[in-house]
């Protein structure tokens, strides 16, 4: 896996402009804050991405994956301002479960999730190298 940036463009900062990378690929479908047995770990926005996080990482597992294997990423938030409010809190989160590994990523607004009590949904796509 190589991530791509531009030369002269800045550094982004907690993900990767572009990644190509050769492999099996692993498909992640949208994960909630929902323990094993389907009960949501916290109201709050970080717990909740926590649990997303570990579920990620619990998934991947069973393809022998890893989360430095995590080429794309999609987030799905109800609230912007909380997202963006919570930079910090997410980047120590991401840190502890996923590293210093930072993905293509994209996060978008959206109305509601099926979940009612979600406050997040991420979505992943993995390549285990060759």
């Amino acid at each position: 896996m190589k991530c791509l940036h531009p030369a002269h463009w800045p550094r982004p900062k907690g993900y990767s402009n572009g990644v190509v990378a050769n492999g099996r690929t692993i498909f992640v479908s949208g994960m909630i804050g929902c323990d094993a047995q389907g009960k949501m770990v916290s109201r709050d926005f970080v717990g909740q991405v926590r649990q997303i996080l570990r579920n990620i990482v619990e998934v991947l597992s069973e393809a022998n994956a890893k989360p430095e294997n995590v080429v794309r990423m999609n987030w799905y938030v109800l609230d912007k301002k909380e997202y963006v409010d919570s930079y910090r809190q997410l980047g120590i989160v991401y840190r502890e479960i996923f590293g210093g590994h930072y993905p293509a990523m994209t996060a978008v607004e959206v109305s509601s999730l099926i979940e009612d009590a979600a406050r997040v949904e991420i979505e992943v796509t993995a390549v285990i190298p060759d």
